[in-house]
């Protein structure tokens, strides 16, 4: 991996729901059965090289991810980047 991780978030110590794009984790890994980590790492080594919506598709296409799943992902990513 070239870029720079991004750590899936721990669930909020409040007991409250988490928001924002984390607010589909939980959904993704009993989805597509893989922890979110797993997710965050292959987007993060995408987005060294191509666009966002790039890596959206690619997550689709070779992943089987919905649009909003895929989209999270890869939004998750960049706002924690920035």
């Amino acid at each position: 991996m070239t870029g720079d991780r991004v750590l899936a978030p721990q669930p909020p110590a409040d007991g409250s729901k988490p928001k924002g794009p984390a607010s589909y984790f939980p959904s993704i890994e009993s989805t597509y059965g893989r922890p979110v980590q797993e997710w965050l790492d292959l987007a993060a080594d995408r987005l060294d090289d191509e666009s966002h919506m790039a890596v959206v598709a690619w997550l689709k296409s070779e992943h089987g991810l919905g649009h909003g799943h895929a989209n999270a992902i890869v939004a998750y990513v960049k706002a924690a980047r920035a």
